[in-house]
Order: structure tokens, then sequence, then C-alpha cells
């Protein structure tokens, strides 16, 4: 498969809201679906440096593109740009940017981007293989969007999180449950795919740019009528997690804003 070399160059900050349906749209122009890829898989690196090779080496064969997001200050999109050139067996993907989208912005310029008419997003830490990524594509079936789920029967946790961060994350479930009436046990999981034709008919109108993004994602998913199943998954904590107390309570508040507002939607 073809190796591609593409930063993707938008103007605009993705940090601002900019308030209108058009102005997001112009953000982040939707690609034209290749026939070529079967699954688009973006991978949110900001200052990976450390953990993007790894990552990408794991990954043997994949009938697709990857889709990695540089948005920091390291030398990610550097050793992203030498890995692609190296494995002409993989179509890797650079969108490179000088200034921090955010998780939620990093997600949506890749989904954007994305060309194939199955996509996904998972995390450069490796804490979800491409394997479980390919499984999750798989038990799609009829519905529109499949996400990993460490909290359903049958998931397989090989590297558990600490007890205060499981404890966090069992309470941030249950405000979300609240606020939007999601039924997922599991919102956070960084492993995610769906059918491109869903994500393009929301992504005009998201607007989070945290970590908080995975909850409007599925919220706007599910209010458009869209099918989200959730499935058991393998996953191991990596440690380092980008996620700190402060990402915890702009999380909160940007979920009650999204929901009291409902994003201008």
């Amino acid at each position: 498969m073809q190796n591609i070399l593409s930063p993707f160059p938008l103007q605009g900050s993705p940090a601002e809201d900019t308030g209108t349906d058009h102005e997001r749209q112009a953000a982040f122009p939707t690609m034209t679906p290749d026939p070529a890829f079967r699954y688009s898989l973006v991978i949110p690196a900001y200052n990976e440096e450390s953990r993007i090779l790894p990552l990408l080496e794991s990954i043997g064969t994949f009938d697709g593109e990857l889709i990695v997001v540089c948005d920091g200050t390291d030398r990610t999109a550097e050793i992203v740009k030498k890995t692609a050139a190296r494995r002409t067996d993989l179509a890797i993907r650079c969108l490179e940017f000088d200034h921090r989208l955010g998780k939620g912005g990093g997600v949506r310029a890749g989904l954007s981007a994305a060309r194939a008419p199955l996509v996904g997003y998972f995390d450069a830490d490796g804490s979800t293989g491409i394997g479980e990524m390919l499984r999750l594509f798989s038990s799609l079936g009829s519905a529109d969007g499949a996400i990993g789920s460490r909290w359903v029967p049958g998931s397989n946790l090989t590297v558990r999180q600490g007890w205060m961060r499981r404890v966090e994350s069992r309470g941030f479930n249950l405000i979300m449950r609240i606020l939007y009436g999601l039924p997922y046990h599991d919102t956070q999981c960084g492993a995610k795919v769906f059918r491109k034709k869903a994500i393009d008919t929301v992504l005009p109108i998201l607007i989070a740019e945290g970590f908080e993004f995975d909850v409007e994602l599925l919220w706007r998913l599910r209010c458009a009528g869209y099918r989200i199943i959730e499935v058991p998954i393998e996953w191991q904590n990596k440690g380092d997690s980008r996620v700190k107390k402060r990402d915890m309570i702009g999380m909160l508040s940007g979920l009650i804003r999204i929901r009291l507002h409902r994003g201008r939607a």
C-alpha cells in the first residue's frame, strides 16, 4: 500500500469555538472517501516522542491508513515522518500543527481527514493494540459504532489502573450518566470505531476540545439516532496518563457547559 506523508494545514485555532457549523466545517473539512482504504485509524499524539515509535513498530500489517495528529513541541512529528518513509508497507499520514489542539481537537482533525468508510481512534500509549482495534471493526455488524469497554463482562485488563484512578473513572461515569443519560459503562477508553457517514453527520456540531470529547461524540451520535455498541476489550495500563487532576475538572465543566447549552446544535 502506498505510503502517504501528508501534513494537513488547517487555518485557525480549534482551541476556540468558532460558533457556527459553517466555520467549524471550514476548520476541519471532511475528506472524500477513498475506496483504496478499508479503515482509517486516528492516533492523537501530543508530545509522544517516547511512545509513538513502539506503537507504530508494533503494527505488522494494517488494511488502512494511520493518521497521527502531532500538535506538541517535541520530536513526535519527526519520528512519525521518518517511520512513514521507512515503513512503506503501512500508509502513515502525519498531520502536524504548531499549536495545541487538545485531545478532542486532535481527534476531530484526524477524523475529518480520514478517507475510509470505517474510522476510529486509539491512544498513542499502546494500551490498546491494533488487534483489538481490528476486532472492534469486526464487531460493528449493523451498528454505527463500537466502543471498547474495560467495565463490561469479558474485558481483560492485563495491567490495571491504580485504585484511585479506578475510583475517579467510576465517579466520572456516574456523573456522565446523570448529565447525559448515556447507558455506556466506559466512555473514556481510548478505543472507538465508527462508520464514517455517522461521524460526518455530527462533526460540524462538535465543540469539545479536551478529554470530554468522547462523551460529547457519543451523545451527539445517540441524539442523531445512531446505534453504538459496547464491546469488552483487552487493555493494559501504561502509566504516565495524560489525564491530570486539572483535566478532570476541565472535563466536568466542559460537559456541564455542553449539556446546558447543547453546543448550539
